[in-house]
């Protein structure tokens, strides 16, 4: 098709959220999943281009000028497999300077929380989503998030003992201190060398008890490094916890490969519209290649996925296409060929 087509096309309405929300509630109809939220930089080059602004580029350490891509997917479970539901363009601060990034995600969990598998009840977020206006908004549409804490992280111990008969209710036993922390109790070691531990405390910011997953790493005898993971459902397992957190790297793999292999950020077009239809049709492209996949997997977990393999295969049916059409050959004949689907694999990544 020549280019003013694709033009035309992406100017059009294309409702993306329900199509990925029905493709993923297949996906994943018997398993269980939870759901994910993270940004990630488009560079743009131009001066006219929708959303333009300084953004961080993660990739370099730094901020610079270009576009900022939400996320909002879902991951599962059982394979392993994240999916994008919806993607959506961050506001440039000059147009909507009163508009903050955290305003921005909790608009657009409210407006994206009806697309997500009813089995959804955790949202796994990357440390900057962990303020208490973005936990409220989460927790009030039934979403409880599972995110990371700052190392020095202002929490106390929740006062168990005995309480005076009169006056006021003794709450707090003290503060914790996370470099070196009592009272949790000692899980499993979730990698050589790496403990995990669970506790229950008060976090001062968040204004809520959360369930804390505390991995601290003993690999170096010099020195002791510690992460502080949080769920705000202090019934769930600090196991369970620190696996969700894991899971929550699948949007990178997501974003990779939409950049990678379909043409997340190769836009050109600068109205706000096309560009939504761009990034949408291209996560939307990943999400079918996933699914088949897993459809010629079956139940495997996790599934074994490599978009390059995927679009190698695609190349290799269309190269061996053209030659039956080119040369005149019998499709039936080729096609029936023992040696086609090892053809068809030709170049692939091994599994």
């Amino acid at each position: 098709m020549s280019e003013r087509t694709y033009r035309r096309q992406f100017d059009e309405y294309c409702d993306f959220p329900s199509l990925n929300a029905e493709l993923i509630a297949t996906a994943t109809a018997t398993h269980a999943a939870i759901a994910v939220m993270d940004c990630t930089f488009i560079a743009k080059s131009g001066k006219h281009t929708n959303g333009l602004d300084q953004f961080y580029n993660g990739s370099h350490s730094r901020v610079e000028r270009g576009l900022e891509l939400s996320l909002f997917g879902v991951v599962d479970v059982v394979t392993q497999t994240g999916y994008a539901l919806t993607a959506m363009q961050s506001a440039a601060k000059a147009e909507f300077p009163e508009l903050s990034r955290i305003d921005q995600a909790i608009d657009d969990l409210e407006r994206h929380r009806h697309h997500l598998p009813p089995q959804v009840r955790y949202l796994a977020v990357d440390g900057f989503y962990a303020k208490a206006e973005f936990v409220d908004a989460a927790v009030a549409l039934k979403l409880e998030v599972v995110s990371k804490l700052r190392r020095d992280a202002n929490l106390r111990y929740l006062y168990t003992g005995e309480q005076k008969p009169r006056g006021a209710r003794r709450k707090y036993a003290g503060k914790v201190d996370l470099s070196a922390p009592e009272g949790f109790e000692p899980v499993d070691e979730v990698q050589p060398g790496v403990m995990l531990y669970s506790g229950l405390v008060w976090h001062i910011t968040l204004k809520r008890q959360v369930r804390l997953a505390y991995l601290q790493d003993n690999r170096k005898a010099a020195k002791t490094s510690y992460v502080v993971l949080f769920s705000s459902d202090v019934q769930q397992s600090a196991l369970e916890v620190y696996q969700f957190y894991k899971l929550r790297f699948q949007i990178e793999f997501v974003f990779r490969d939409a950049k990678q292999y379909t043409g997340l950020s190769d836009a050109q077009a600068r109205s706000a519209k096309k560009l939504d239809y761009h990034f949408n049709a291209s996560l939307l492209a990943l999400n079918l290649a996933k699914y088949e996949i897993l459809e010629a997997q079956g139940n495997a977990q996790p599934i074994v996925f490599s978009m390059a393999s995927c679009k190698r295969r695609a190349l290799n049916e269309h190269l061996l296409e053209a030659f039956i059409a080119k040369l005149d050959l019998s499709p039936s004949l080729i096609k029936s060929h023992p040696n086609y689907p090892n053809l068809c694999s030709y170049g692939i990544l091994a599994a």
